[in-house]
């Protein structure tokens, strides 16, 4: 989709490239994520009013330093370098980066000696959040310097002819307290962008464009029960009504009781609505398999064939939704240029490569606070939305090791209890996902003067915004405590529970 204004980041490694493009749309300007390397003649059918060059890992002196197209300065919209973006732009116009003497990482002071534009109606000394070991040491032709600190002369750059600018810092993380006006004055001062995007917008361009393109045709909806499938579903039904059939496969890798729970919920939707039980189908398709990417493509071929099935059953259906979202773009396809692959998820990275139809992703240019928003916006139920989030290939990636149906029986209750806990504590609300791993390994116990050698369930609960970046949440001791006591005391099988105290990054949300 080509939006009427959109900033575009050109990613070069940054772990805070997903930031930028956020802080950017909190504005109500769009924004997205390309990789560096994109080619001119992409980039400007986008037709961007500004362009993002993010910070990175590497040197500009480095073999094999990323580095973009020089043509995109000529594209006459304005740019901004951030760190490593900085030190791209002197590179290219002739300017000169060296080590620095003394390394700047976290909080900085800047002082500002031009107040015009990019540092408008802002204080002369900016705390700022610098992670840094080069600096600019020879300002570029035709550029000035804008700010400085104690161990960068030069913090800030400008060419306000050909209205591109670099800074040394890093606006879009919170450490940076006025790092919001900074992108607001660059999205609005400079690049003259008018705030025209919302994710409400967004919903009713898209059922528009769903109309435009389905026209009269069939199609099939892969529905898991949350928050992503859901909000899709009601989309593309309010664009084509009773011609969307939506399908809920039970893997026999769903919570407890949840296949249950979501056909009552959905046998009243504006669709037609089909269960299909493949549950004894995938857990032998998961036999002995260990590695959590064979998984996740096990599942994701699976998901497709019986999809493909009820197509063929149902006839003429030309389209499968799912309710891809962008962070699952991110994590499972390398777009972000030099950004690594972290997981391959079952409705992106896990598709096989023979489809017998078109898919059709109307939320993959979305984060998933975004995706509540539009589904509030077009009347999909709090019940749903306020659901924390469930992994595509469920269970099967919180069972570290083999899936048996003896393990599932093992994880689902221990799940279930420590989620009525958190309901029970008015904890859930508070916290972005929690669930229950069980890990592949047994330990020593004692229960009842005999010794035992049982499982480990492990407890994850993380606080997020957008589930890109989490910190592992603060759960009051009394209430672990009461949970673990539940989970062993009630499970058969279970002799010890931990608690994940891991952020991400470095860590994943989920163990697989």
């Amino acid at each position: 989709m080509v939006h009427s204004e959109a900033i575009i980041v050109l990613d070069f490694g940054s772990q805070y490239t997903q930031l930028i493009a956020r802080r950017v749309r909190e504005l109500g300007v769009y924004s997205e994520i390309k990789p560096y390397y994109i080619q001119v003649d992409e980039l400007k059918a986008l037709r961007p009013k500004g362009i993002i060059l993010s910070g990175g890992p590497s040197s500009v002196y480095a073999e094999k330093a990323p580095l973009p197209h020089v043509d995109i300065f000529e594209l006459g919209c304005p740019v901004l370098g951030i760190c490593y973006g900085l030190q791209v732009i002197a590179h290219l116009f002739d300017g000169k980066v060296g080590k620095a003497q003394h390394r700047e990482y976290g909080r900085a002071y800047i002082r500002v000696d031009d107040s015009a534009d990019l540092f408008r109606d802002l204080d002369t000394q900016l705390e700022v959040w610098m992670s840094h070991g080069d600096f600019l040491t020879v300002i570029p032709h035709g550029f000035k310097a804008i700010a400085h600190t104690v161990n960068a002369p030069i913090a800030a750059i400008k060419n306000a002819k050909r209205q591109i600018y670099g800074i040394q810092f890093h606006p879009e993380v919170v450490h940076t307290p006025s790092g919001r006006e900074i992108l607001k004055n660059f999205a609005f001062e400079i690049c003259r962008c008018t705030a025209d995007w919302s994710p409400e917008a967004f919903g009713e361009t898209t059922v528009q464009e769903l109309r435009q393109k389905i026209g009269h045709k069939k199609v099939l909806c892969a529905l898991s029960g949350g928050v992503d499938s859901t909000v899709a579903a009601y989309l593309v039904a309010r664009a084509i009504g009773h011609q969307l059939t939506c399908v809920f496969v039970d893997t026999g890798l769903l919570r407890q009781d949840e296949a249950a729970q979501v056909c009552d919920f959905y046998a009243q939707a504006a669709f037609d609505f089909c269960f299909v039980d493949a549950s004894k189908r995938f857990l032998t398709k998961l036999q002995g398999i260990v590695d959590p990417e064979k998984k996740r493509k096990i599942i994701g071929e699976e998901f497709i064939r019986i999809f493909e099935e009820q197509a063929s059953q149902i006839g003429d259906i030309d389209y499968l939704v799912q309710g891809t979202l962008y962070p699952d773009v991110i994590e499972s396809v390398s777009v972000r240029g030099p950004s690594a692959t972290i997981k391959s998820h079952h409705n992106v990275g896990g598709l096989p490569d023979k489809m017998g139809l078109e898919l059709i992703e109307p939320l993959r240019e979305l984060f998933k606070d975004e995706v509540r928003r539009v589904g509030a916006e077009i009347g999909v139920p709090p019940l749903i939305l306020e659901r924390h989030p469930f992994p595509g290939p469920g269970l099967a990636v919180r069972i570290l090791g083999d899936v048996t149906a003896e393990r599932l029986d093992i994880l689902r209750p221990a799940d279930k209890i420590f989620i009525e806990e958190l309901h029970k504590h008015s904890l859930y609300h508070h916290i972005w996902q929690a669930f229950a791993v069980l890990l592949p390994v047994q330990t020593v116990g004692v229960m009842g003067d005999e010794r035992t050698y049982e499982n480990v369930v492990a407890l994850r609960a993380v606080t997020s915004m957008d589930g890109m970046t989490a910190d592992w949440a603060i759960i009051p001791n009394d209430v672990l405590a009461h949970i673990s006591n539940r989970i062993i005391n009630e499970i058969k099988g279970v002799n010890r529970v931990v608690y994940d105290i891991s952020s991400k990054p470095p860590g994943t949300i989920e163990w697989e």
